[in-house]
């Protein structure tokens, strides 16, 4: 299942003997692991034990074994957590397999990993009695889903406009999300609304860096220069300077360039380039509004100047204004 059903499913089932936390989403992983300690375990330092996968082989997998048989002091349950724990599949069979089969009533085992193991380690989400909660890198309509149920769960509607305006400020950042989405909750407490607007966002959230390159460079597809001029004041105004600035700028546009030449689906080009889904699809929507040859010809353009500052040729404000001028004024 996937994080954001994991809250509802516990619910409705309770305690179950094993949960693995799967995926590149830290945030989801930790908070997983903070719902099910905070219903079932009272008293972390007597029935809670955290053991390095790592250092799990052979015999010493006997050492996680005997920690989830043995009973609670005063839990409700003896919880087990062990990290980037990968067994091979005759390890799983030697040490583990008869405990995954019949689980201890009284002992809770939490799996927690970043990524799935490489080829020869055991399919730790297939074998019995294990609960799957698939923490990967979340797609936008996934975080604006959560972002809706958090608001829900708190008494207060947010339409999915609004969703997805909270979604692309954090550049789907889901632990900064997290924590816009808490303090537009505490400011709809403190002052009655019941509804979370688009007017409220634009006042309580600042956009990411990242969106304001993007930003950026939606201006500059559309040749606005004002507005171009606008985001780039906010951004020195906010710490970045020209080199830093051209950089990101140049940085942004290689992303849309290599993705605009690759083909498969969003999470397919994101696994190849090892980027978030919604990056892709942000950097395929932006790559549509140019032509393959002036995308190329843009980022050529950013990228020579963001070299002449550093081979000393040109001053960074004189860098930033030939580019400025190559793109918006070239024709004139």
């Amino acid at each position: 299942m996937k994080y954001i059903d994991f809250k509802k499913f516990t619910d409705e089932h309770g305690a179950l003997p094993i949960y693995l936390f799967e995926g590149e989403e830290a945030y989801f992983r930790e908070k997983g692991e903070e719902l099910l300690k905070s219903r079932f375990l009272e008293q972390p330092t007597l029935d809670y034990i955290s053991f390095d996968g790592a250092e799990l082989k052979g015999d010493k997998l006997k050492t996680l074994t005997d920690a989830w048989n043995s009973f609670p002091f005063a839990s409700q349950k003896r919880v087990v957590r062990v990290t980037e724990f990968y067994p091979s599949e005759k390890d799983y069979e030697s040490y583990l397999k008869k405990t995954f089969e019949n689980p201890p009533q009284s002992g809770m085992l939490l799996i927690v990993n970043g990524s799935k193991g490489k080829t020869g380690t055991a399919a730790l989400s297939k074998k019995p009695n294990l609960t799957f909660v698939d923490c990967g890198r979340s797609d936008e309509e996934t975080i604006k889903k959560w972002i809706y149920i958090t608001c829900k769960r708190a008494g207060v509607y947010v339409d999915g406009v609004v969703c997805g305006k909270i979604a692309a400020y954090c550049v789907c950042d889901m632990a900064r999300i997290s924590k816009e989405t808490e303090k537009l909750l505490t400011c709809c407490a403190a002052t009655g609304q019941d509804t979370l607007t688009d007017a409220l966002v634009d006042e309580m959230i600042y956009p990411d860096s990242e969106y304001k390159i993007y930003e950026l460079a939606n201006a500059l597809s559309r040749r606005n220069y004002g507005e171009f001029i606008r985001i780039a004041d906010e951004l020195k105004a906010k710490g970045f300077d020209e080199i830093a600035l051209l950089s990101a700028l140049a940085n942004y546009f290689k992303g849309i360039y290599e993705v605009a030449l690759a083909r498969g689906s969003d999470g397919e080009v994101a696994a190849a380039l090892g980027i978030k889904e919604y990056a892709v699809k942000k950097n395929r929507e932006q790559a549509s509004r140019f032509k393959k040859e002036t995308l190329f010809a843009v980022y050529q353009n950013v990228y020579q100047a963001v070299s002449g500052i550093k081979s000393g040729e040109i001053t960074p404000d004189s860098a930033l204004k030939k580019v400025i001028a190559g793109v918006f004024f070239q024709n004139k």
